[in-house]
């Protein structure tokens, strides 16, 4: 792995339930063995494609409870985000409490909030003593950590690195000037080689969910330099990876490992299947990348 817990690939965590829809814990630890198995460096329980706002409390703790079990705690990076500051708290001292090595936590979620009021949250929780990666996703929460934001935040001591996906490619190149010293991640997985070149250190990745072996493959080439191999894999993926920045991206990579063979499953409700068609483009996507001939 390299060096500090929140860099190389970790894997956004997809969890499966049971016919019941309860969380299978069982096949929660065996797709986290998996993972690392095929060559990723870490994993990150209780994030968006965790479905995490759609677990109970008893849930969420388990979940990061298997993870440590299976992976370590320095491999395990919990998204603790929550609508206020104590609760991001709490969830934040579970995963010291479980020997994590780092912590994900998106801005308060609850409102539009203000500048003074994500300092505030993010002093709150990184308070709790544990190293916190901030996830930059306006397009979800509609707070925007532009580099200025993540400057002050690092300048601080509140955060180590960021988890970028706003798309924005030029931000890399922001950060790095406004922020120097703080840990770039690629966010979002149609960005990968383009944050790599400006210099990220790691991914919080969506798709290795389902292709691990094809991911890490790419990952490990566009930080290596090596665009021959790293931009006719990119195109090949690229179908695929887009959907990480789409709505209904936790059906898509839980259908791509259905297709691949590693049981991804339904979704718990709101989230409802996909279109056949879009279920069908998805599927022959998956073929594509996972033939034979492409390994």
């Amino acid at each position: 792995m390299e060096t500090a817990p929140w860099r190389g690939v970790m894997v956004a965590t997809a969890l499966p339930f049971t016919e019941a829809g309860d969380v299978d814990v069982d096949g929660y630890a065996a797709h986290v063995r998996w993972l690392l198995d095929n060559g990723c460096d870490g994993v990150v329980p209780n994030g968006s494609l965790g479905e995490y706002q759609v677990l109970t409390e008893a849930e969420r703790r388990v979940v990061v409870e298997t993870a440590v079990a299976v992976a370590g705690g320095d491999r395990v990076m919990p998204g603790v985000a929550a609508y206020g500051s104590r609760e991001a708290c709490r969830w934040a001292e579970q995963a010291a409490e479980s020997g994590c090595g780092s912590v994900m936590l998106l801005p308060p979620n609850a409102f539009r909030a203000d500048e003074a009021s994500v300092v505030a949250h993010y002093r709150e929780v990184a308070g709790v003593g544990l190293p916190v990666v901030a996830y930059n996703n306006p397009i979800d929460t509609k707070v925007d950590l532009t580099p200025e934001s993540l400057s002050r935040l690092h300048g601080e001591g509140l955060i180590v690195a960021v988890k970028e996906f706003s798309g924005d490619v030029r931000r890399g190149y922001r950060i790095a000037e406004s922020a120097p010293g703080l840990d770039l991640l690629v966010g979002s997985d149609d960005v990968l080689v383009e944050l790599v070149l400006a210099g990220a250190v790691g991914w919080v990745a969506g798709y290795p969910n389902a292709l691990p072996v094809e991911c890490v493959r790419l990952y490990r080439a566009a930080m290596e330099g090596d665009t021959a191999t790293a931009l006719p894999l990119y195109r090949l993926l690229h179908p695929l990876l887009r959907w990480d920045s789409r709505t209904e991206f936790v059906q898509a990579i839980k259908l791509s490992m259905d297709v691949v063979g590693r049981r991804g499953g339904g979704c718990r409700p709101p989230r409802e299947p996909l279109p056949p068609q879009v279920a069908a483009s998805i599927e022959a996507a998956t073929r594509r990348v996972s033939s034979p001939e492409v390994a």
